[in-house]
């Protein structure tokens, strides 16, 4: 009975009551609204590179210099541009110290074309807006966002409004506004708009106000400043700091570097989505045309070819072209053999400019610069540039003798072993100063076998000594890993290209730290013989009983210890005498002076007023003093020469 029950008990079903939705479809449905691309930006400021104080300072000033210079550049004007950093007094009391102060007033001009006055108010108050986002050439702004984004930042901040004066020329009137973001319609608001009286014939003037902070040293608004002299040596750069000194950068190369040109997709560089669309919106009326006028490198014959492999009729209409048709296209196209896209799109710095302007910034010993042929990522071209300043410089050395190297022990490391290289970093002539470990560039980098230049080099460490790594990215598309443009992705071919440039001027270091190591070398074994030259003559003095020449046999005996010990070759290396042979867009520094293709130093003017070019390599025209040494060194090499064929016809 008990057991038919239990049964009885396990087989009733216990009614259990349904959970009452909260909220209805209908209501989670009315929450639903678009999100402008303001809002999200607003909300998450830091992919946009002002996640703090210090670094929202740093960013602020970058995209308004890159504003200036692209404008100017673009207009073909060679950049003048004042940066003027102070501190925004608040509440109405005095402002405090620059390193105390949490409000500063940012203010960039420029000479260059200047706005006309209905692209103004969307240009500063409108994200993603732009000229340079569709276009494939090479260009320091890509996003439409930087300069607006820091508008964003100065209203959420300080609640100010952007200020900017414009002019297009000395005829026209200079237009002043004053906007904001409106956030939720990403629409610019205009505050003010007015015509005013301003002294410059045209450009640019804007002025932000924000929270920030300012601390000089690395990744500082000083540094980046500096960084955009040493990349852009034809730009003449002002900046007035907060603390109320001027820094001056005047241009040393006083012509425009190359104008880009605007290229077409090359059609590797495109996917299958992006295909489809261009099918769809293109004017072509035929497959053949709209290949060939729609991508660059590809002529009426590839244009056969590719339509041919996919088995679709040169005739047929791009839009009727999808599904099955459109994949089989694809596939034709990546199949194909098609030339690398044109290169005239980049302008790359160029080897010259890049030893202007680490010579003007950065005292050291040796210089060198490379440029790589262009190569392609994607479908984009790009070029890749490396650079080295290597040493202290002469004024260093000489403040700071070198002691005699006493030995070390096991495990034991000297004071100066624990300093490393620095690593600047550019894309688009633009200095990247943060997310360093995530770029390219310093994988590349330390991947480097710097050993086998002469360069210490713990294991997964950068290089160590008194040395600057430059390392620039020209491109018409830099592939960034984040929208504040701090560090390139880590693409296979790039990263090839930058170890490529870097092994180059690794050679050419290594090159000549041996020529100095072995130049100091024989100049040490010349110094032993001549402190023994005295006591051989007094030696063979007393042996011919006083009946020698001690003078002639002196002289003798050195001519001999030169000779054994380098020649003139060792007194050109150490002392200057001659130019960096072998070493090509390369710059020497030595006591005497620089050698190689060594530019005027900064402020220098030439004797008829023109502005300073760069002077002839001294190795082309000597000074007459440098020529007899040139002219001894080639009598020493003859006699040199000369000894060995005597050697040999005597065995």
């Amino acid at each position: 009975m008990s057991t038919s029950l239990a049964k009885t008990t396990t087989t009733e079903k216990i009614p259990t009551a349904e959970p009452k939705a909260t909220v209805s479809a209908a209501e989670m449905g009315a929450r639903q609204r678009e999100i402008s691309v303001s809002e999200f930006f607003t909300k998450n400021r830091h992919l946009l590179g002002f996640d703090n104080p210090r670094k929202a300072l740093l960013t602020c000033v970058k995209e308004a210099v890159d504003n200036a210079l692209d404008a100017a550049e673009e207009a073909g004007i060679l950049p003048d541009v004042l940066v003027k950093v102070e501190v925004a007094p608040s509440n109405g009391s005095a402002p405090p110290p620059a390193s105390q102060a949490t409000r500063f007033r940012v203010t960039v001009t420029d000479n260059g074309p200047g706005i006309v006055r209905q692209q103004i108010p969307p240009i500063f108050a409108k994200l993603l807006y732009g000229s340079k986002f569709h276009r494939l050439r090479m260009s320091r702004g890509q996003q439409g966002i930087g300069i607006s984004a820091a508008g964003m930042y100065a209203q959420l901040t300080t609640g100010k409004p952007v200020q900017i004066i414009s002019r297009t020329g000395a005829r026209a009137a200079a237009h002043y506004f004053e906007v904001q973001i409106d956030t939720k319609k990403n629409e610019p608001r205009i505050f003010e708009n007015k015509k005013i009286d301003w002294k410059p014939p045209r450009g640019t003037q804007v002025t932000l106000e924000i929270e920030g902070r300012y601390q000089k040293g690395r990744a500082s608004v000083d540094e980046y400043l500096e960084q955009v002299a040493i990349a852009n040596p034809h730009v003449n750069l002002v900046y007035l700091t907060p603390e109320g000194e001027t820094r001056e950068y005047p241009r040393t190369i006083h012509e425009l570097p190359p104008q880009p040109k605007e290229i077409k997709p090359h059609p590797y560089g495109i996917e299958f989505g992006i295909l489809l669309r261009m099918l769809h919106d293109t004017k072509s009326h035929s497959l053949s045309g709209f290949l060939a006028g729609d991508f660059s490198r590809v002529s009426a014959a590839v244009a056969q070819e590719i339509c041919k492999t996919a088995k679709l009729s040169l005739n047929a209409r791009p839009r009727n072209i999808h599904g099955e048709d459109a994949e089989a296209l694809y596939k034709a196209i990546q199949a194909t053999k098609i030339m690398a896209p044109p290169s005239n799109c980049v302008s790359p710095i160029g080897e010259k400019a890049i030893l202007h302007g680490l010579y003007k910034q950065i005292k050291g010993d040796f210089y060198t610069a490379v440029t790589r042929p262009p190569s392609v990522y994607r479908g984009n071209p790009f070029v890749i540039e490396a650079g080295l300043a290597y040493g202290k410089g002469p004024e260093q050395a000489a403040a700071a003798p070198e002691a005699p190297a006493a030995p070390l022990a096991e495990g034991e490391q000297r004071e100066d072993d624990s300093e490393l290289a620095r690593v600047i970093r550019y894309a688009n002539r633009v200095p990247l100063l943060y997310q360093q470990s995530a770029c390219a560039t310093f994988k590349a980098v330390l991947e480097t076998a710097w050993r086998n230049y002469g360069i210490a080099q713990s294991k997964g460490a950068l290089p160590g000594g008194p040395m600057v790594v430059f390392v620039h990215m020209a491109s018409v598309w830099v592939p960034f890993t984040s929208e504040s443009k701090e560090a390139i992705a880590d693409y296979d071919e790039i990263r090839k290209e930058i170890k490529l440039g870097l092994q180059e001027c690794g050679r050419r270091l290594g090159m000549f730290l041996r020529r100095r190591e072995r130049a100091k070398s024989e100049f040490r074994r010349r110094n032993i013989f001549e402190l023994y030259i005295e006591e051989v003559v007094e030696a063979c003095a007393r042996l011919k009983g006083g009946k020698l020449a001690k003078e002639k046999l002196k002289t003798q005996l050195q001519k001999i210890a030169t000779k054994r010990t380098g020649g003139a070759r060792t007194d050109e290396i150490l002392g200057g005498d001659g130019g960096p042979e072998g070493l090509p867009h390369s710059i020497i520094v030595t006591p005497e002076g620089p050698e190689g293709e060594a530019p005027v130093l900064p402020g220098a003017e030439a004797s008829d007023g023109a502005p300073a070019e760069a002077p002839a390599p001294k190795t082309e025209k000597a000074a007459p003093g440098r020529r007899k040494g040139k002219a001894k060194a080639a009598r020493a090499t003859k006699a040199a020469r000369s000894t060995k064929t005597a050697k040999r016809k005597r065995r």
